[in-house]
């Protein structure tokens, strides 16, 4: 049997802060602020007294993605007690890194956590342990000639079985939860998987309410605008029980924006990013609080956290974080309808191709806008390009954002060409297939919504009625947008609705209360309520 031990000790106990003199300087940057701000949980193991601490905390941090320190946690445990296979089985699992990216690990990455899978599978003191190894190795086995959906979807079978042996851990049952929701396919819209996941982790939060990997797995389960709602107080509740843990800070921001909750995702996504080491790495959350402060019309402070981004250097675009760097510029110059600025944004060099979709959408859309038919009709064919290019990789997710990108940024080509039937056609073709997918985790949100560019199209078109339907459509999966708010106000005005117009305007309003004084929606909106 595993060895007992006490249970619920708040994670990092007095016992694994005698044993920080032994850690790396890293891990010892952070021992104060992480010493009972980590959350609370119980994972029995066979581990010794002195490492099993070590061990509880490392899986604290390993449920927070504070993937550096739980690894070196995790070789502190190894240290303190060489057959604690747990602490091996604990190394593997945070190489894989985020598991709802759906990126596979690096090679030098997946080397070493097939080596800690093994060494944890021939270790395993109990059967409970053993199969744990069995399936964190599945993440791993024949990663060379098996692809990484594949072995994910291993491993969630691998954790079902630990589950059901176990149905009293329930650490079997949060891993299996998260594995359920990481290979939920997008374009299931009936969030099949993601809803029996939040289930099983909704029964067990109410039980241990502090946590870590309950709050988190609990919001991705309902990252998605139909019920994010039923994943509000998790949001709420999460930084609070893991505040020293920079993307338990972060996480509730996915919430948040889901909901149009622009204040509150500026406070968690400005905490989780001055809680990095690295502030070069706080890339994800400054995506998010850029995306914030556009809503709310902030423009001064969107830029100056975009200019620090561009500044760095590329050495995270090889990697999920990729598509953050790339978006944040884009983001600015869309938003505000800078067109001349999008078309001349830089490409990045070495950039995966669904970031480098996102330079050559904006680059395209701006081009068409801006009057250079030449630089968008270019564009637009780097875009089928980078489509045709991941389809044939079988990235069916990105093949169709960036399909919907090209048809988007088509669309208005076909308008600076005078084919408005056509860029109407196309239009509509890229909003209907761009909401075939949810968003990807990594993002807040489209750069443009398809359906909302649909809405300016037929806005300059003088449609307005059908205009506004297309901006209260993407009003209704992305709550609170600005632009959207303006163009279905400016839409119902046009219309002759001024009783609609009177609610959008007033709406808008309330949403970027706080814009900088220069900002055209806001006084539009203000001279139609004064004179109503």
């Amino acid at each position: 049997m595993d060895r007992p031990h006490h249970p619920s000790r708040t994670v990092s106990t007095f016992l694994a802060l005698a044993l920080l003199s032994a850690l790396p300087v890293r891990a010892q940057d952070h021992a104060h602020a992480a010493h009972g701000e980590l959350g609370r949980l119980s994972f029995p193991s066979s581990c010794g007294a002195a490492a099993q601490p070590v061990f509880e905390r490392g899986v604290a941090m390993l449920h927070s993605f504070w993937f550096d320190q739980a690894q070196h946690a995790f070789q502190q445990a190894a240290a303190a007690d060489p057959g604690c296979s747990m602490a091996r089985w604990g190394e593997a699992m945070t190489l894989l890194g985020n598991p709802f990216t759906g990126v596979s690990p690096a090679e030098p990455q997946l080397r070493a956590a097939l080596t800690a899978a093994r060494a944890a599978v021939d270790g395993a003191r109990t059967p409970r342990e053993r199969a744990y190894a069995e399936a964190v190795l599945a993440l791993y086995q024949d990663y060379a000639t098996v692809d990484h959906r594949t072995r994910l979807r291993a491993h969630e079978e691998g954790m079902r079985r630990v589950r059901e042996a176990h149905p009293d851990d329930p650490e079997a049952a949060i891993f299996y939860a998260r594995a359920v929701i990481a290979n939920a396919p997008p374009s299931d819209l009936t969030f099949a998987r993601q809803l029996h996941a939040a289930q099983i982790l909704d029964s067990l939060f109410r039980v241990q309410p502090e946590h870590p990997g309950l709050a988190h797995y609990t919001i991705h389960a309902y990252d998605a605008p139909p019920i994010a709602q039923q994943g509000l107080q998790a949001a709420r509740r999460y930084a609070g029980i893991a505040p020293a843990a920079p993307h338990a800070l972060h996480m509730p921001s996915h919430i948040f924006t889901r909901l149009g909750y622009w204040d509150e995702s500026i406070e968690t996504n400005r905490r989780s990013a001055a809680a990095e080491p690295d502030s070069n790495a706080a890339v994800h959350p400054n995506d998010y609080l850029v995306y914030a402060y556009l809503q709310q019309g902030r423009d001064a402070e969107a830029e100056r956290v975009v200019r620090r981004a561009v500044q760095n250097t590329d050495r995270f675009y090889a990697s999920i974080l990729g598509y953050n760097y790339g978006a944040m510029p884009a983001r600015l110059a869309l938003e505000r309808g800078r067109w001349a600025d999008a078309a001349a944004l830089p490409l990045s060099p070495g950039a995966p191709r669904h970031v480098e979709a996102i330079t050559r959408f904006a680059r395209a859309v701006g081009a068409a806008r801006a009057g250079q038919p030449a630089a968008a009709r270019a564009e637009v064919a780097a875009l089928a390009v980078l489509r045709d290019s991941l389809a044939a990789r079988r990235d069916e997710y990105w093949a169709t954002i960036v399909g919907a990108q090209r048809l988007a940024a088509e669309a208005w080509l076909a308008r600076a060409e005078g084919d408005d039937e056509r860029a109407v056609r196309l239009a509509g073709e890229a909003a209907a297939l761009e909401e075939t997918v949810e968003k990807h985790p990594v993002t807040p949100g489209p750069l443009l919504p398809a359906r909302e560019l649909l809405g300016d199209l037929l806005l300059e078109l003088r449609r307005p009625a059908e205009a506004r339907q297309a901006y209260e459509a993407t009003l209704r999966r992305e709550p609170n947008r600005a632009r959207a708010l303006f163009g279905a106000a400016r839409a119902a005005e046009l219309a002759g609705d001024a009783p609609a117009a009177r609610t959008h305007y007033q709406h808008l309003l309330e949403v970027m209360r706080a814009a900088d004084a220069e900002r055209r929606e806001v006084q539009t909106a203000r001279a139609f309520l004064a004179g109503s």
